[in-house]
């Protein structure tokens, strides 16, 4: 069988066998009329203070949305948004957008435009976070912590965070706090929020909420400081709304995270000895770092000692920003990625869950972006013909070997389930 699964921003056709399971969410119909779905949700918040009553007094207005490592579809949600506030008096001259980068790079100019449209450029002001400038205000602490965010959002008189809610494989889900923690954070507060020994906690993973304790340093952080309306919207794979949940936190964002898992959470029959995963395409598999998220993915379906196919184009590669590239050159095995009691660092978070997967499965990667060697840097295998990948990976684990396919990667949320298993 052919199919075509998510890879940079056309997708790469491969050749599976006819009886690979291919897990794909129960994707919802998109919205009839996307501008008026954000119109009426912000107008009728599921709790908290409309917009318009928001803005209604004056002072300086802030919109968080996130930044190009996301998919979020800012060109579709901000222009109503923006409308709204500035039909309640709220134009450019009042409003500030900030791009929640948390600590990854900023964007170049030809990025922002693309990522907002290059008529909000012009009109607006735009701040691109930058989690080491200084210009971070605590707001109190956490667990004996200090909180530092962003100066921009602590001083507006009104803050307005938008994201999009996916699954997340450590914070359980994306959108609503993150936008502030880590998406506005300090460095050292990002540090905190990822340590490494709430990392390796078992319930910092997938749509867990409860008891993690990645997920309550975010929420106790953004709380310390919270933002007047959170407007978090779930999308299909085309990046078009099929909801939007506005409202004070937590209300919007639970809403948001409840319709989501109706519909991207799937069983499957036990585990497979191979999984052929991706990380979404583009913009999520922008580079090495990012795709440690669909190896996660895959990490939940895939046999002990098995074998993950990684397919993610990695157009900026490792990449060589950040600690990342470090951490993968110094490590000689899955036990140096981990580290549970190790200090915090940048970047460290990711190797953790790099190398618990390790510690379970081969992974080998293919990817367009990547050189053999920056493969090899991670303890990963480079393959460069997906097919025959599949083909020797199969062969590799015997007659019995099943496979796996997760063509949208971790926008799927796949589990074993052994009663499903003929």
């Amino acid at each position: 069988m052919r199919l075509t699964i998510d890879y940079g921003t056309d997708g790469v056709d491969v050749e599976v066998p006819d009886d690979a399971v291919v897990v794909r969410s129960k994707e919802p119909a998109p919205l009839d009329d996307e501008w008026g779905a954000v119109q009426r949700s912000l107008r009728r918040p599921r709790s908290g203070t409309a917009v318009r009553d928001l803005v209604s007094s004056g002072g300086q207005v802030v919109v968080v949305f996130p930044d190009l490592t996301r998919p979020m579809p800012n060109t579709t949600v901000l222009p109503p948004l923006l409308a709204e506030l500035e039909e309640a008096g709220a134009g450019p001259d009042r409003v500030v957008l900030l791009c929640a980068t948390g600590t990854h790079r900023q964007a170049t100019p030809e990025e922002m435009a693309a990522l907002v449209g290059p008529d909000i450029v012009s009109r607006y002001r735009i701040h691109d976070h930058d989690a080491d400038d200084g210009g971070h205000i605590r707001v109190g602490t956490v667990d004996g912590v200090p909180v530092l965010i962003d100066r921009h959002y602590v001083e507006a008189d009104v803050r307005i965070v938008t994201g999009f809610v996916e699954p997340h494989f450590f914070a359980g889900w994306s959108g609503g706090p993150k936008g502030v923690c880590p998406g506005l954070a300090a460095t050292a507060t990002i540090l905190e929020a990822h340590s490494p020994t709430r990392m390796a906690d078992a319930r910092s993973t997938w749509m867990v909420t409860d008891g993690n304790p990645v997920h309550e340093f975010v929420t106790a952080a953004t709380a310390l400081c919270p933002p007047d309306l959170s407007v978090d919207v779930t999308i299909d794979g085309g990046r078009q709304l099929t909801g939007v949940f506005t409202g004070a936190l937590p209300a919007g964002h639970l809403a948001a995270c409840a319709s989501a898992a109706d519909t991207i959470t799937e069983s499957v029959a036990g585990r497979f000895e191979v999984v052929l995963t991706t990380n979404g395409g583009y913009p999520l598999d922008r580079n090495l770092y990012q795709a440690v998220k669909g190896m996660a993915a895959a990490e939940r379906v895939v046999t002990d000692d098995g074998i993950i196919l990684m397919a993610a184009a990695c157009a900026d590669g490792v990449p060589g920003d950040g600690a990342f590239a470090r951490i993968l050159e110094g490590a000689s095995s899955p036990g140096d990625l981990v580290r549970p009691d190790g200090p915090g660092e940048l970047d460290r978070w990711q190797a953790q869950v790099l190398g618990r997967v390790l510690g379970r499965a081969e992974v080998w990667v293919y990817s367009e972006g990547l050189s053999d060697r920056a493969v090899r840097s991670g303890l990963m295998t480079p393959v460069h013909d997906l097919a025959a990948a599949v083909g020797d990976a199969l062969a590799r684990k015997g007659d019995r070997a099943r496979l796996c396919v997760l063509p949208h990667g971790p926008l799927t949320v796949a589990t074993p389930s052994p009663s499903l298993r003929s």
